[in-house]
């Protein structure tokens, strides 16, 4: 029997854009890098011209397939170009948002069918039409329960694109049980084609800092002694105005300055956050410092105080199993699935009471008592997510998908009740 050869899509840029999509894509890259005991070969597609982010976790069954380079226009609007051919009319209607107009979606350009792939791995939101096998993420609908975060047009595209992708995939994956309620509830989505596959965090794949990298970073943006971090790119769900408001609560009533400090690309919903900053008065509390290098991100869990996790949504939070993998505090929202996946290891409050939010930080920040037990509790809890176990679970639906033997190992992964 021939190799089994998988393909991850890889192609983003590596420059934090998209969020936690790419520390997926770098966990599968180092989760499957590792499995040296199978008869696999996983190729990951990129950008010919944007694959360095992602070769230091290329190894062993891994390697680079090179695509076309990247295109001229960014995120959605790639979309838009008119050389793309128009999705099929079934799915298209299925939008309610799509009426009479006109989405195109992708098709394959062949460099994975030449390549003789067999399953295609769709890790990130956007995909394309191939006869090819494939499992695909749509990650969250947040389109859906958030439509003001997004323009009409944006919606439209997420909805005739999602739904194609989930129509044309054998599996289509989520990371929590939620996920799937939410997925079939509104894409009605047969129960067995979707499936729940774990993540993990990021940091067992990132550097360890020395003590010189935590004194380098710290002198390089000029931190405090102390802080609560935030590592989040400024969309609006993610609510970094929600935590300013608490922060200038708990100064204004109670006296208790605390500093700030998120790391992740700084977006066009930036500038309503920084003029948030100014009329609060937070600008000598709080430090944005933008995208950071994975050795910086690694060392400003191990500098500061606590993490607080504010999002309105989310399909699962990667900053919240860092903090634990990393032994900080944390507190988070309690919204999708992300009580559930915080268990008894992290306080949680409403992210729309800026009240609630600052009695949970000031918690948090006050109480050292706290912060320990909060700390042992993190770490037994993270400790049932890994990227190997992630890719051994991948691998078995690989193997499922393609109709090729299944172990024992491979019986037992697919049947296990899942995590979350």
């Amino acid at each position: 029997m021939s190799v089994l050869r998988v393909c991850v899509d890889a192609r983003v840029t590596g420059s934090g854009s998209i969020g936690g999509v790419e520390q997926v894509i770098i966990g599968l890259a180092s989760g499957l890098s590792g499995l040296i005991d199978g008869d696999e070969e996983y190729l990951f597609l990129t950008h010919a011209d944007s694959d360095e982010w992602i070769r230091p976790y290329i190894r062993g069954p891994c390697q680079i397939l090179s695509g076309p380079p990247l295109p001229p226009v960014p995120g959605w609007k790639q979309f838009l170009k008119s050389n793309m051919p128009v999705v099929r009319t079934t799915w298209q209607t299925l939008s309610p948002l799509a009426g009479n107009r006109t989405v195109r979606v992708p098709v394959s350009d062949g460099t994975i069918e030449k390549a003789g792939v067999d399953v295609m791995h769709f890790a990130t939101q956007d995909g394309f039409l191939t006869n090819i096998p494939s499992i695909y993420h749509p990650h969250d609908l947040q389109h859906l329960h958030f439509p003001g975060y997004f323009p009409r047009r944006h919606r439209l595209i997420r909805e005739v694109t999602y739904r194609a992708f989930c129509e044309q995939a054998r599996m289509v994956c989520v990371v929590s049980s939620w996920g799937k309620r939410d997925l079939i509830k509104h894409y009605r989505l047969p129960e067995e084609k979707v499936r729940i596959v774990p993540l993990a965090p990021m940091l067992t794949a990132y550097p360890t800092p020395s003590n010189d990298d935590l004194i380098s970073t710290r002198k390089k943006y000029a931190l405090p002694e102390a802080f609560v971090f935030y590592p989040a790119q400024t969309w609006a769900h993610k609510n970094h105005i929600g935590l300013l408001e608490a922060l200038a609560t708990l100064r204004d009533r109670h006296g208790l300055e605390i500093p700030f400090v998120s790391s992740g690309q700084l977006n066009e919903f930036f500038p309503k956050i920084r003029r948030r900053v100014r009329e609060l008065h937070l600008t000598d509390q709080v430090w944005f410092l933008g995208f950071v290098s994975p050795l910086e991100l690694q060392s400003l869990y191990r500098l500061c105080n606590s993490v607080v996790i504010p999002t309105k949504f989310e399909a699962a939070s990667f900053p919240l199993w860092e903090a634990f993998l990393a032994g900080v505090p944390a507190a988070c929202s309690n919204v999708t699935s992300l009580h559930e996946q915080a268990g008894d290891a992290a306080l949680v409050f409403d992210p729309d009471e800026p009240e609630n939010i600052a009695d949970t930080v000031s918690r948090l920040w006050t109480d050292k008592a706290l912060r320990s037990t909060l700390v042992e509790r993190g770490r037994k809890n993270v400790a049932r997510f890994t990227w190997e176990n992630t890719a051994r679970i991948f691998r078995a639906h690989y193997r499922r998908i393609a109709n090729r033997p299944l172990t024992e190992e491979d019986e037992h992964l697919l049947s296990a009740p899942p995590l979350l």
